[in-house]
C-alpha cells in the first residue's frame, strides 16, 4: 500500500485559491484545526467553504479567506455563535448558502455517488427555498403527487477532516461517539486529506477496536498528516475535550481589532509547532495560577 503521509504545509500546497473546500467535524468537535491554521498562514483566497461550522469557519472568515460559505450552522456549542462568522454575515462580506442540516448531508451524499441531485423532504415548509431561490422543487414522477426539494450535489475540490488514528495508507479511525459526516466529505471530494492524532500500523486500528470505527478507507484518502492535538481548540474525544477556556478567549478576542491583533500575535503568528508551544505555555500558566 502506498505511504500517503504528508505535512500540513504539503497539504495546503495542493490547494488553490478559488477552490471549494469541505471541512469535516461538527461545530466545536473534531475539526481539522491544524490544517485550517495552515490555510491561515497561506496566500489562499476566495475559498468556498462547506462545513457544519465551528471555529474553523470563524478563523477563515477573520482572515478574509472565505468568498462563500455553504453551511448547516456555525456554532461554538457552549457559545451559540462564532463572533467572526456573525460579523462576516452581518456585514455581507461573504456569500452564503444556508441549508437544513439534513440537506447539507444529502448534498454531500449526492456528490459522493456522482448524482447531480437527490430528492428530500428536509427543508420543506421552511424558508430555505426563500433564502436559496435557486433550489428547485420536483414532483414524484411515480404518481404520489408529493413535492420534494431537489437538493443539488455539493461537489468539493478538496476535503479536510481530523481523526483519532490513521495508518500511512489512509485508513482512518474515529474513537469518539460519532463519525459525523467525514466519510461523505471525503467521498464528495476530488482529493481528501486526513489529519490525525497518531499514525499507527494498520493492524493496530482493529487490535482493540471494532472495524466499524474505521470511518475512512484508503481509497478515498489522498494524504495523511500526523498532528497531535491537531483538533485544538475543538475536541477529539476520547483523546481530549474542547478547550473551553481557550474557546472563550478566542471569542472574547473578537470584541475589538486590538484584542484580535494581540490574540493573533500570540497564537497565530508562527507555524503549528509555535501554536502548540503557546497553548502548552498557556496551560502551564493556568495550572500555576
Amino acid at each position: 500500500m502506498a505511504d500517503k503521509r504528508m505535512t500540513g504545509p504539503e497539504v495546503v500546497g495542493r490547494l488553490e485559491s478559488g477552490m471549494t473546500i469541505g471541512i469535516g467535524g461538527w461545530a466545536s468537535r473534531r475539526k481539522p484545526m491544524s490544517l485550517v491554521r495552515e490555510i491561515l498562514r497561506s496566500d489562499l483566497t476566495d475559498l468556498t467553504v462547506v462545513s457544519y461550522g465551528g471555529p474553523d469557519v470563524g478563523l477563515l472568515c477573520a482572515a478574509g479567506k472565505v468568498k462563500k460559505l455553504v453551511f448547516g450552522f456555525v456554532t461554538l456549542d457552549s457559545i451559540p455563535l462564532d463572533p467572526h462568522f456573525r460579523a462576516a454575515r452581518q456585514s455581507g462580506s461573504i456569500e452564503v448558502a444556508e441549508y437544513d442540516e439534513g440537506m447539507l448531508q444529502w448534498g454531500l451524499y449526492a456528490a459522493s455517488i456522482r448524482l447531480p441531485f437527490l430528492p428530500t423532504r428536509a427543508g420543506l415548509a421552511t424558508s430555505v427555498t426563500d433564502t436559496n431561490p435557486d433550489l428547485q422543487l420536483i414532483t414524484d414522477p411515480y404518481g404520489s403527487g408529493d413535492e420534494l426539494i431537489a437538493m443539488p450535489a455539493i461537489h468539493l475540490d478538496a476535503a479536510l477532516v481530523h481523526m483519532n488514528r490513521a495508518d500511512a495508507a489512509g485508513n482512518a479511525q474515529y474513537l469518539g461517539p460519532d463519525p459525523y459526516f467525514d466519510d461523505l466529505f471525503c467521498m464528495a471530494a476530488d482529493q481528501a486529506f486526513v489529519s490525525c492524532e497518531k499514525v499507527v500500523p494498520t493492524e493496530e486500528l482493529t487490535r482493540d477496536h471494532h472495524a466499524a470505527t474505521i470511518a475512512l478507507r484508503r481509497l478515498f484518502v489522498d494524504g495523511v498528516v500526523e498532528a497531535p492535538n491537531g483538533a485544538h481548540l475543538t475536541s477529539c474525544a476520547p483523546d481530549y475535550g474542547t478547550d473551553e477556556g481557550f474557546l472563550r478567549e478566542y471569542a472574547a478576542a473578537a470584541k475589538s481589532p486590538e484584542a484580535w491583533q494581540a490574540f493573533s500575535a500570540t497564537y497565530l503568528s508562527g507555524d503549528e509547532e509555535t501554536y502548540q508551544r503557546a497553548i502548552a505555555a498557556r496551560d502551564d500558566e493556568e495550572l500555576s495560577a
